[in-house]
């Protein structure tokens, strides 16, 4: 199917080969002759991935890709020559599927999930209960329900018994604590 497009000209008698090779007759009578001329339903199509995807790059959801790949293969399709509602299917259908099963490994790949610390790097941070005075080179804390060995972080301050303290880091199985 061919949509209609009109333009003015200042003379008639114009010929315009139609997408078969077929010479058309392009104004009829008046003193300003109005032309008309037909766009194919696949240059619509294209139009409207070109605009979807200027709009995805705006917008950064892929959503919009997705209609755009429906409008390109459309496209395709009409140039190809399948009617508009053969058309219209295609773009539905590419749209769906890609919205349905592309769009959700894509955004996986773009968007990962934010890294779950475990094991030691997740007491990291974590308050612990300072049991034996804690110094340089020795002391105990109870940490997440465990006793285990310290000493502090800055290798000069000690901390007494019964005091909160922050993990700073793990050193094997030694807690370093400020």
């Amino acid at each position: 199917m061919r949509w209609p497009r009109t333009t003015w000209l200042g003379t008639g008698n114009d010929l315009s080969a139609d997408r078969h090779g077929v010479a058309e007759p392009l104004s009829y009578g008046g003193s300003r002759n109005r032309t008309i001329s037909y766009v194919d339903a696949w240059v619509w199509w294209v139009i409207a991935a070109v605009v979807l995807v200027v709009a995805e790059m705006l917008s950064l959801t892929l959503i919009l890709a997705m209609l755009a790949a429906g409008a390109a293969a459309a496209a395709v399709a009409g140039f190809l020559g399948v009617n508009v509602l053969g058309q219209v299917l295609i773009f539905s259908g590419v749209s769906l599927a890609g919205l349905v099963v592309v769009r959700p490994v894509a955004k996986r790949h773009l968007y990962p999930a934010p890294s779950i610390r475990t094991g030691v790097d997740a007491l990291v941070g974590s308050k612990a209960l300072v049991l034996e005075q804690v110094d340089a080179h020795r002391g105990r804390i109870k940490l997440a329900g465990e006793v285990w060995s310290a000493r502090t972080y800055d290798g000069e301050s000690v901390v007494e018994p019964g005091q909160t303290v922050d993990v700073v880091k793990i050193d094997g199985a030694t807690a370093l604590v400020i």
